[in-house]
C-alpha cells in the first residue's frame, strides 16, 4: 500500500502520457483531438526531460508538477507585494512609503483622512514635536552653503538632492530624466563612481562628480588616477562639487567587476575604459593609504578643481579609524568641505547577502557619531555633512538633520519617481520599467520628458512637507532641528528625547581630553593620524 502511494508522485506524468495516446488515437475520428494530443505531448515531453534532468531534485521525484513550485517561486515577490504585504511592511520600502513618491512625483492628493496608521504605543515609534506658536514659511526651497575655509567654489545645494547612482547601473533614460528633473528643481545629481556620461552633460543639471576605487572618467590605462584626466571632468560649470567615495552602504568593504559581455561603448566613454576588457572597481583606492595621504588627495583635488568644494562619502565601519581621517584633518590643516554619511540601508547597488544584511553602521549611528567626533575635534562648523540611506519622506529629512545633518540625499526615492516599482531585477539587466537597464527595448519605456517633470515635482512636495513639519515646530529652517525636537518610544508606557539617546556632545571634548561617557575618547587614544592601523597595535 505504501509503495502505490509513493508512486503516486508520478500519477501526473503517467496522465499526460496515457491523454496523449488517448486523444492521438481520437484524432482518426475527431480532428480537433490532435490539438490535445499536442498539448499532452509537450507535457510528457517535459516529464520525460525532468525525471532524466540532474539539477533538480524535486522534478526527478515529481515529474511535470513539480515545476509549479519554480512558478510560485518566481511570481512570489510580486505576488507579497500585491496582494500580502501591508501598508507598513518595508520590503524594503512599504507600501505606504512608495504611493507617497508616487503621488507628489505626479502633484496627486497626499493627504490621508481618518487618521494615523501606525501603531502610537509600539516601541520604535517616532515624532517631533510641535509650537504653540508655529511659523509661516513662505519659501520651501531651503538651501545650505557647502564649502570650508579653502574652497573658493562654495556651493548652495538644496537640503534634499539625489544620491549617487552610476550609468550603466542605471539606462540612459534614467540618468537623462533624473537630470533634466534636477536642473528643474534646483538641486543636484551625484553621478556615482561611473563617471559623468553624455546624459549627465545633456540634462544641465547640477552634478556631484564622484571619484571611485577605478577613477572612472580620470584614470590612467592602468586604472591609476590621472590629474589631467580629473581637471577635464571637473573644468565644466555643471560640476558642482567633488566626492571620493570610500565606501558605499549597500555593500562596504567590496569591489566589484563589469564584466566586458556588459560594457557599451557609452559606458566605455563615460569611465574612460577600453571596451572588450572587464573593468575593475577595486575595494579601495590606490592614490592614498594612510588618513594623511587622504587629506593630501583631497587637498589636491580641491587645487586641481579650482577650489570647488571637494569631501568624501562613506558607511561608517571601525569608528576609530574615521576619527584617524579626523585627527589628520587637524594634522595637516587640510579638512573637507563635507562628509556625506550613508547608511548600511542604503542599496542601489546589488551586494552579496551577508555584505548587504550584516556589514556596515547603519544612518542614525554612523551619523551621530560623525557628527559628534567632529564637534569633539572642533572642525563640524568647518565641515558640513550629508546623510544618505532610505531617506524619502519629510519626517525622514528632519530626523537626520536633527540628528546633525546639513542636508540628505536619496537615491530610490528618486528611483520611484522616474517609475521603479520595487521589482528588484536592478542587478538581471531586465528592469521592467526601463530605470536599471541597458536593455534598449525596456529603457525604452521610460519616457524622459513626463518622468523627469515627476522628478522636480517629487523634490518640490517633499520640501513643502518639509517646510510644514519645520513651521509646526515653530522654526525657519529644518537645519534648526536638534535632538530635543523629537521623541521615541522605548516602550508601551516610557518614551525618550533624542537629546537623551543621541546628545550632541560639548565642542572640543576630544582634544580637550574630557571623558564623554560614551566611548569616544577611548577610541580617541587610539586612533592616529599617520595609519588606519590603531596605537595599541600594529597587527589590528
Amino acid at each position: 500500500m505504501s509503495k502505490i502511494k509513493s508512486l503516486g508522485r508520478y500519477y501526473v506524468f503517467a496522465a499526460a502520457v496515457a491523454l496523449t495516446l488517448v486523444f492521438l488515437i481520437g484524432s482518426f475520428w475527431v480532428q480537433w483531438s490532435l490539438a490535445l494530443a499536442c498539448v499532452f505531448g509537450a507535457l510528457s515531453i517535459m516529464g520525460i526531460y525532468d525525471l532524466t534532468q540532474s539539477s533538480h531534485s524535486i522534478l526527478r521525484n515529481y515529474p511535470i508538477i513539480g515545476n509549479m513550485r519554480f512558478l510560485f517561486e518566481g511570481i512570489r515577490p510580486e505576488i507579497r507585494q500585491y496582494l500580502i504585504e501591508s501598508d507598513h511592511d518595508e520590503e524594503p520600502f512599504s507600501r505606504e512609503k512608495r504611493s507617497l513618491v508616487y503621488q507628489r512625483s505626479k502633484g496627486h492628493e497626499d493627504k490621508r483622512p481618518f487618521g494615523t496608521r501606525q501603531r502610537v504605543y509600539d516601541p520604535g515609534y517616532e515624532w517631533t514635536t510641535h509650537s504653540v506658536a508655529p511659523t509661516d514659511i513662505q519659501d520651501s526651497n531651503f538651501r545650505i552653503e557647502i564649502g570650508g575655509p579653502h574652497c573658493q567654489q562654495p556651493y548652495s545645494a538644496s537640503v534634499y538632492n539625489i544620491s549617487a547612482m552610476s550609468f550603466g547601473a542605471l539606462s540612459p533614460n534614467a540618468i537623462l530624466a533624473l537630470n533634466i528633473g534636477a536642473k528643474a528643481g534646483g538641486f543636484y545629481h551625484d553621478t556615482g563612481e561611473g563617471g559623468i556620461s553624455r546624459y549627465h552633460r545633456q540634462g544641465g543639471g547640477d552634478l556631484v562628480y564622484q571619484v571611485g576605487s577605478g577613477y572612472f572618467g580620470c584614470c590612467t590605462a592602468e586604472g591609476k588616477f590621472d590629474p589631467e584626466k580629473f581637471v577635464a571632468q571637473t573644468n565644466i560649470p555643471e560640476v558642482k562639487m567633488i566626492e571620493v567615495k570610500l565606501s558605499q552602504g549597500a555593500k562596504p568593504g567590496h569591489g566589484g567587476v563589469l564584466p566586458a559581455a556588459k560594457i557599451t561603448p557609452e559606458i566605455a566613454e563615460a569611465r574612460g575604459i577600453p571596451m572588450g576588457k572587464d573593468c575593475n572597481s577595486p575595494a579601495r583606492h590606490s592614490a592614498f593609504s594612510t588618513p594623511v595621504e587622504l587629506m593630501d588627495f583631497i587637498g589636491q583635488l580641491r587645487g586641481l578643481s579650482v577650489g570647488k568644494p571637494v569631501g568624501f562619502k562613506l558607511c561608517i565601519g571601525h569608528r576609530r579609524e574615521f576619527m584617524c581621517i579626523v585627527k589628520a584633518m587637524l594634522s595637516t590643516g587640510i579638512t573637507p568641505d563635507f562628509i556625506v554619511i550613508d547608511g548600511k540601508e542604503g542599496g542601489t547597488g546589488a551586494a552579496p547577502l551577508e555584505l548587504a544584511n550584516h556589514v556596515g553602521m547603519p544612518l542614525v549611528e554612523g551619523l551621530t557619531f560623525a557628527h559628534n567626533t567632529l564637534r569633539g575635534a572642533g572642525l563640524r562648523d568647518e565641515v558640513k555633512i550629508g546623510a544618505s540611506g532610505k531617506l524619502v519622506t519629510a519626517f525622514d529629512i528632519a530626523k537626520v538633520l536633527a540628528l546633525g545633518a546639513d542636508w540628505a540625499n536619496s537615491a530610490r526615492g528618486f528611483m520611484f519617481a522616474i517609475g521603479c516599482i520595487q521589482a528588484q531585477a536592478c542587478h538581471t539587466n531586465q528592469c521592467p520599467v526601463g530605470v536599471a537597464t541597458q536593455d534598449k527595448l525596456r529603457q525604452r519605456a521610460l519616457a524622459v520628458p513626463a518622468k523627469s517633470e515627476r522628478v522636480a515635482k517629487f523634490h518640490e512636495n517633499t520640501l513643502k512637507a518639509l517646510a510644514e513639519i519645520t513651521a509646526a515646530a515653530g522654526l525657519e529652517h529644518p537645519v534648526q532641528f536638534l535632538p530635543h525636537h523629537l521623541l521615541m518610544r522605548e516602550s508601551a508606557r516610557d518614551m525618550v528625547t533624542g537629546q537623551q539617546v543621541y546628545p550632541y556632545l560639548p565642542n572640543g571634548f576630544l582634544v580637550d581630553g574630557v571623558e564623554d561617557g560614551f566611548g569616544y575618547l577611548e577610541r580617541w587614544h587610539l586612533a592616529r593620524a599617520e595609519s588606519f592601523r590603531p596605537v595599541a597595535s600594529d597587527h589590528v
